[in-house]
């Protein structure tokens, strides 16, 4: 008989090691319940054959003797008959077996951590009844958190018993919550919080990561920033404003032509008619422009990069207002200032169906790397006299 061959023979220490994964995932916890009884557990033993008990009796009689139950080893040992006319029929370890839920705790040496769940249990049965179902199904998750599991559950039930519309999320008042602890748990969060609320007060429409939008909180206010018209009689005296997005919405600016500008050192220094404003688009952030009615009433024009990000902006904003025509995001704009192109780091590739036939066109090209990989040309990298005569062809004096 080879070294090989004992290494196929399970130890304990690969008993352990089994029934540690199951521990860790959380499916011994399946098995288990206070108020339930406890079935048996058995975990096989892959033992010497009778043909290697001949060979090697005294490394058989060594690897037997390892099987002894102990105070670490709290199981049942259950054996199998092996052997034959050359060296007798002898007993050897066949089988495991953890008559009560105990002894597995004891071996895997987790009993802290399973009377600590189990109080944690019987906690939320008192108080949280809702969110037990939940705690069985994800025991390792509720231990993991460790002295935040109080936190969560107090959170969950404070919302539960105190939330009303309109409040933000910083009105939540449970000793040791604060809103980075629920931005840092808001996944689990939502989780107990769709368990524990009534349905009427769920907003199904947001996911789970959306707390304010699911859950009814008060959002924190979005901004637009924009230099007023010299004409406005209520704004003209103020080089620069910012305004609530639901103010601005209603503002109504006095004014005939809007920019909308991505880049901020571009769009402070944006020549503009008196009758005009220049708003900080800010990226994606325009999005907020999509519900301005009076926009409608007005000319609007757009300025982004020239790259693949800054045409689906473009494209965005023209789902709500189609007849917004963009500046200096043109095939010659770009050749002009090939020596200023730089790499965009993440381009995209997807349709964009609201670009005019020269935007498709250059996107297009962007896309299929025409002029070289990821060409991207910032809007702060354009001469600013091509800017003055841009703005100036869309009627800036």
């Amino acid at each position: 008989m080879t070294v090989n061959d004992q290494r196929r023979w399970t130890t304990p220490a690969d008993i352990v090691d089994i029934l540690r994964r199951r521990w860790d995932s959380g499916a011994l916890f399946s098995l288990f319940a206070p108020d339930q009884q406890w079935t048996p557990l058995s975990v096989p033993i892959r033992g010497p054959s009778a043909r290697e008990l001949v060979g090697d009796f005294a490394a058989v009689t060594a690897w037997t003797r390892n099987w002894v139950p102990s105070a670490r080893r709290a199981w049942r040992l259950e054996t199998r008959n092996v052997g034959g006319r050359h060296a007798g029929v002898n007993e050897i370890p066949a089988r495991v077996w953890f008559e009560e839920a105990e002894q597995l705790w004891t071996t895997l040496g987790v009993q802290p951590e399973v009377d600590r769940f189990t109080q944690l249990v019987q906690a939320a049965e008192i108080g949280a009844p809702r969110l037990v179902g939940w705690m069985r199904a994800h025991p390792m998750q509720v231990l993991g958190y460790g002295a935040d599991w109080h936190s969560l559950v107090r959170t969950v039930r404070w919302i539960d018993e105190n939330g009303r519309p309109g409040m933000y999320l910083r009105h939540v008042d449970v000793p040791g919550v604060d809103t980075k602890f629920i931005e840092t748990h808001r996944g689990t969060l939502a989780e107990l919080l769709d368990l524990q609320l009534p349905q009427a007060r769920i907003d199904l429409q947001f996911p789970r990561r959306d707390i304010e939008g699911r859950y009814g909180f008060q959002r924190k206010p979005a901004y637009v920033r924009f230099r007023p018209a010299a004409l406005d009689p209520r704004f003209g005296t103020f080089a620069e404003l910012s305004l609530r997005a639901d103010d601005f919405r209603v503002a109504a600016p006095a004014c005939s032509r809007v920019f909308v500008v991505e880049n901020e050192v571009s769009y402070l220094t944006l020549p503009t008619s008196p009758d005009a404003i220049a708003i900080f688009g800010s990226g994606y952030a325009l999005s907020l422009l999509g519900a301005v009615g009076w926009l409608a009433d007005r000319e609007l024009v757009y300025w982004g990069d020239i790259d693949t990000h800054g045409f689906v902006i473009l494209d965005r904003l023209r789902r709500h207002w189609p007849s917004a025509r963009s500046i200096l995001m043109d095939r010659e704009t770009l050749l002009a200032h090939s020596t200023q192109w730089v790499r965009e780091p993440t381009p995209v590739a997807v349709p964009l169906p609201h670009l005019g036939e020269d935007e498709a066109v250059l996107y297009r090209d962007l896309v299929e790397d025409t002029f070289g990989p990821s060409i991207r040309l910032e809007q702060e990298r354009i001469r600013f006299s091509a800017v003055d005569r841009a703005a100036r062809a869309v009627g800036v004096s």
